[in-house]
């Protein structure tokens, strides 16, 4: 809330990330499913388009960690009906907006990204008109250590990730190239080049293989309400 302080920001493990990464990415692109069933919680983790990087979970690792998402209040366990749901508190807990959270969401399930690749990903969960619009919601992020930027943003190829790292991973993920190539002395222009083009052509397949998965996962539930 305005006037408030932010909440704290505490580090979160890899599937703790993944799982909210993925009630997120529910939530915003398949709401009829939404809050998500512990089935279909594994199947979003162990999915294999829009995740970096790719896992193979078991039902009990996601469940242990839900259980430590439930005491840090960024998830609730839903009640009623035949089948136990979740859904993510990050709303409540730190009073993001749409593009905000979809922003947070990406780098959830991806990790450090550049600006252009971000404003792509992020994009099929909530609009995100030009890179002027990305980096007022990554500042907002960032001032409130809910992202990090792994080297100035007005940098060319700077990468930017989530705030529920461990330092130690920050520092790590910068070692690593989070710096990206040669300053400019202006914000850079949204990548034209054909490399850009290919990027956004896979953005495009990954977009479609999730609507894919999105759609068989809602039919599946319509299936088992007519049964």
């Amino acid at each position: 809330m305005e006037g408030d302080a932010p909440a704290a920001v505490s580090p979160l493990g890899l599937v703790e990330r993944r799982i909210l990464g993925v009630l997120v990415e529910k939530a915003r692109t398949v709401p009829d499913t939404y809050p998500l069933s512990l089935n279909a919680l594994v199947v979003g983790c162990n999915q294999k388009s829009n995740r970096d990087p790719l896992m193979e979970l078991q039902e009990i690792e996601i469940q242990d960690c839900l259980e430590g998402l439930i005491r840090k209040k960024l998830v609730a366990r839903v009640v009623g009906g035949r089948v136990e749901r979740w859904r993510h508190q990050l709303y409540e807990v730190y009073a993001l907006d749409k593009k905000e959270i979809a922003v947070l969401a990406e780098l959830l399930l991806r990790g450090p990204q550049t600006e252009g690749e971000l404003r792509l990903r992020a994009s099929r969960m909530e609009p995100i008109e030009d890179l002027e619009t990305l980096r007022g919601v990554l500042h907002r992020l960032i001032e409130r250590n809910l992202a990090v930027a792994l080297a100035p943003l007005e940098r060319r190829g700077a990468q930017v990730t989530h705030g529920f790292h461990a330092p130690e991973e920050v520092e790590a993920l910068r070692q690593r190239g989070g710096a990206g190539g040669s300053e400019t002395d202006s914000p850079r222009p949204e990548p034209r080049s054909s490399p850009g083009a290919v990027e956004e052509l896979r953005q495009r397949v990954a977009t479609l293989e999730q609507q894919v998965a999105d759609l068989t996962s809602r039919l599946d539930a319509m299936t088992h309400r007519a049964v």
